[in-house]
């Protein structure tokens, strides 16, 4: 067979093949308006398994995701997602989640969110596995949790305290809330036995923190004109390439806690950071806020912090677990009501 005749045959072959994907989308646009996000992504993971299995069988050439992308934004200009750069987002996103399991939990969590936003969503994910190296269980874990709602939403003073690249980075890298559900705290307890609970299970934690975090220590002893202080934790940032300091409350923010948090920034400014570090950021995590009144008391202050709300597993007193009613006891209280009301 001649060459023409070989790449007559392989444009034939692509022709049927985009064929075959093109009806699978017409078929899918029907069943979005039923239900719209879970068949969305059950088409972006099939897009990626046919994109997949074409490269290791077929010899299309290195063009032909952005040839193939061409053709489908050409045969549905009214549908967005075809861009060469998210085929390769697609193509990703089926090689990561070929675990039939992995892949059914992130359909059922992706597709509760609002149609509109399953593109981006889809897409930070992927793009957090890669560049953070998830594995499938940490991913689990990331779309249990809801990484992607919660992910730069701290209230911060970054745009005013830091350059515009450091700030944006900065702003990503601190969440809203942070969710320590891999540790359980029995009332009454403060904050030192969180950052107890915290440094026991600092694989968690730095998890939670997300990548570029390393743990210098607890309790972190600092001298300011003759007096002691204690930064709650400290931590360095590889990639921001700066001290991150961490201050707990088990208490609701107040004003008060960004001052002390700005006063410590400066001391380790001062004392720690080196010539080629970037400023020192604060995190200032508290069981509650109110983000006016956060916005409020970071207006005016001239180091980067952010502050989060925090949440973790409550169990209840060993002493007080004897004294509530059990789910029985609930349940046939309930049946002598209604059963005296219909008397």
């Amino acid at each position: 067979m001649s060459s023409s005749d070989i790449k007559l045959t392989q444009e034939a072959a692509y022709r049927d093949w985009l064929a075959s994907v093109k009806s699978r989308i017409h078929a899918a646009r029907m069943n979005i308006a039923l239900s719209a996000n879970s068949e969305l992504i059950a088409l972006y993971y099939e897009l990626g398994a046919r994109i997949t299995e074409r490269e290791s069988t077929a010899q299309w050439g290195s063009g032909f995701i952005d040839a193939f992308s061409k053709d489908l934004r050409s045969s549905f200009p009214d549908v967005g997602g075809f861009s060469a750069k998210n085929l390769r987002y697609c193509r990703a996103f089926f090689r990561f989640y070929c675990c039939p399991a992995i892949w059914q939990q992130a359909v059922a969590k992706l597709a509760s969110d609002p149609w509109a936003g399953v593109e981006a969503e889809l897409g930070f994910y992927i793009g957090q596995t890669i560049e953070q190296g998830w594995s499938r269980d940490v991913l689990a874990l990331q779309l249990k949790s809801r990484l992607y709602d919660r992910a730069g939403k701290a209230v911060t003073n970054f745009p005013r305290t830091l350059p515009t690249s450091q700030s944006d980075l900065a702003q990503q890298t601190l969440k809203d809330p942070y969710t320590f559900d891999f540790m359980a705290m029995t009332a009454p307890y403060n904050e030192r036995d969180v950052e107890r609970q915290l440094t026991r299970h600092i694989t968690q934690f730095l998890l939670e923190l997300g990548k570029g975090f390393a743990f210098i220590g607890r309790q972190y002893h600092l001298e300011v004109a003759g007096n002691d202080y204690y930064i709650d934790l400290l931590f360095y940032h590889i990639i921001l390439k700066c001290y991150v300091v961490v201050e707990l409350k088990n208490r609701k923010f107040i004003p008060e806690y960004a001052g002390k948090l700005n006063f410590y920034l400066s001391a380790v400014d001062s004392l720690l950071k080196r010539d080629d570090d970037h400023p020192t950021i604060g995190l200032l995590l508290c069981r509650d806020k109110n983000n006016i009144e956060v916005e409020f008391a970071l207006r005016d202050l001239n180091k980067p912090m952010g502050v989060s709300e925090y949440t973790l597993v409550e169990t209840l007193p060993d002493n007080l677990k004897g004294a509530l009613p059990t789910v029985e006891e609930i349940e046939q209280d309930l049946q002598q009501l209604q059963e005296g009301s219909s008397e």
